[in-house]
């Protein structure tokens, strides 16, 4: 079994510098692989572990891709080191938890393919994901070779802001996923991200050497079935490392306004020169959003698609945040509860 150091890892001054002398020099730090319901999969300098969480924490409190200080017998995390970067989104379905994705991603792949399943505000949502957690946006477009004009879809993702890189290319072709390889160098590590169906697995395969089963798309609706069902950091073929991610149905954005405000720095720009502060781009006289549009310089559905992603966020970080100021109330009242139970007991 191939052994990496922690520097192969991702290792880092900055992972260093949050351990004390007597940490650095006593106590092994380990990076998480895969995060399971009961257990914590992890690498370090002697291999693979399975890891028990810190007493105090659940597996959900952790990320792929985390670091992690061990118990001198590797058995327990003690404590998690502070994330450089940190993907995360409210969970699926009706409850107002947040769901980590990964953790300490230099760049994160946005996969879509040159077909029905290219989407602008598809597109968008991932961008301000990645602006959010201070990683790299790369928009990886698929099944180019099915196409005439592959690079017509470079070029429409490109114009969404100035931060993404895109790049179209035959996921089937192990030369072509080679174009990924300056995201996957020795030390950087490459999450991937999109719907079911786009490649992602492929991709994985064509970057790590793995061979795992890919599945099918729908003719008619170019919709795929979940072939990865859960994160997990892998090595790469070019010394760096890949988390891949299950395909995502519905990516709910929070805590999210600065990534949105970055992806749409344009109207943000545009929106400073309103005749007034308070301008809401739809009727107010002097409004250089609407000016914009008129002129043919902005696209009106691009302020659609803001003003979504923009209420949406507000919506759920305000639901996120009812969630954990009742949590700390709660934990309050038991905390008084029990103390009037002890003073009562005389201790």
């Amino acid at each position: 079994m191939t052994q990496f150091t922690l520097s192969d890892l991702g290792w880092s001054a900055r992972f260093l510098a949050q351990l004390s002398p007597e940490e650095a020099e006593h106590l092994p730090a380990a990076r998480i692989t895969t995060v399971a319901r009961d257990r914590l999969g992890a690498r370090d300098a002697t291999g693979p572990l399975t890891l028990l969480p810190a007493s105090s924490d659940s597996t959900g409190d952790y990320a792929t891709g985390d670091w992690v200080v061990l118990t001198p017998d590797r058995a327990r995390v003690l404590r998690r080191l502070e994330r450089q970067t940190l993907l995360s989104r409210r969970a699926a379905g009706t409850g107002a938890e947040r769901q980590l994705i990964a953790a300490n991603v230099d760049t994160l792949g946005i996969v879509t393919s040159c077909n029905a399943d290219f989407n602008l505000a598809r597109l968008e949502r991932y961008l301000a994901l990645a602006a959010t957690a201070g990683c790299l946006p790369l928009v990886i477009l698929t099944k180019a070779d099915l196409v005439e004009d592959p690079r017509d879809y470079a070029r429409r993702a490109e114009q969404l802001s100035p931060l993404v890189t895109a790049i179209a290319l035959n996921a089937t072709d192990v030369e072509e996923a080679d174009a990924l390889a300056p995201w996957c160098k020795a030390g950087q590590t490459l999450a991937l991200v999109g719907s079911s169906g786009v490649g992602k697995t492929t991709l994985r395969n064509a970057l790590t050497g793995l061979a795992d089963a890919t599945q099918g798309i729908r003719e008619d609706d170019a919709k795929g079935r979940h072939t990865t069902t859960a994160r997990g950091l892998a090595p790469t073929r070019f010394g760096g490392w890949l988390i891949d991610t299950p395909g995502m149905r519905a990516l709910r954005l929070t805590d999210a306004k600065a990534g949105i405000d970055a992806v749409f720095a344009d109207l943000e720009e545009l929106a400073a020169n309103c005749r007034f502060s308070d301008c809401q781009h739809e009727t107010e006289p002097g409004c250089a959003v609407q000016a914009a549009i008129a002129e043919g310089v902005l696209d009106a559905d691009r302020l659609t698609r803001w003003r979504k992603l923009a209420r949406e966020d507000a919506y759920n970080s305000a639901t996120l945040k009812e969630r954990r100021d009742s949590e700390r109330a709660f934990g309050k009242r038991v905390r008084r509860v029990m103390h009037d139970k002890r003073r009562e007991r005389g201790e």
